[in-house]
């Protein structure tokens, strides 16, 4: 018997029970290091300072508050991945104004319902990374996460397989949302 790979389907490779899931989009976020663009901590150079100074459909802006924004992220855990950030450069919850704080919660229960009506989800993580320490990819500007998760979807793969499939692409999510989004 040979040390050599064996050919499967034309690919080398030794077959298994494990489904392969090419998700090349993904190498934008592994080339960076896990650092983005906020690696200099410049707030010249925080995506959430720059988004908003776009137009949103470069930006992937879904809802422009007066305190606070929807965007949806740019490397998401699944489709319909929405970010809440204040307008303002600020790292903490407890750094927030009143008027921000309460702008972020009303965007975010909206932001559900949208995504409950638009995507169909089944239910939701929502939640805040406070610093680099508890694992914030831009710890420099406070943003809350809403993830629609659905019965079906594949819960942590993304944690143990570091993979995550998106079946459906950013810009035609970003005009779904945008279109639901209340006036």
């Amino acid at each position: 018997m040979s040390d050599a790979p064996e050919v499967v389907d034309g690919a080398v490779g030794i077959p298994d029970a494990y489904q392969r899931l090419w998700v090349p989009h993904r190498m934008a976020y592994i080339s960076s290091n896990h650092t983005g663009p906020n690696a200099g901590g410049g707030e010249g150079e925080c995506p959430f300072c720059e988004a908003p100074k776009r137009s949103d459909e470069e930006a992937l802006i879904v809802h422009r508050g007066e305190h606070a924004y929807v965007l949806l992220n740019l490397f998401p855990y699944n489709s319909g991945h929405l970010l809440v950030c204040p307008y303002r450069h600020v790292p903490l919850y407890d750094e927030a104004t009143t008027e921000e704080a309460a702008e972020i919660a009303a965007l975010t229960q909206t932001a559900m319902r949208v995504l409950r009506e638009d995507a169909r989800c089944d239910g939701f993580n929502i939640g805040m990374n406070q610093g680099v320490i508890a694992g914030a990819g831009v710890a420099a500007h406070l943003h809350q996460h809403v993830v629609p998760r659905w019965a079906a979807d594949a819960n942590f793969f993304p944690i143990i397989g570091a993979t995550k499939a998106l079946p459906v692409l950013l810009g035609d999510t970003w005009a779904s949302l945008k279109s639901a989004w209340p006036a």
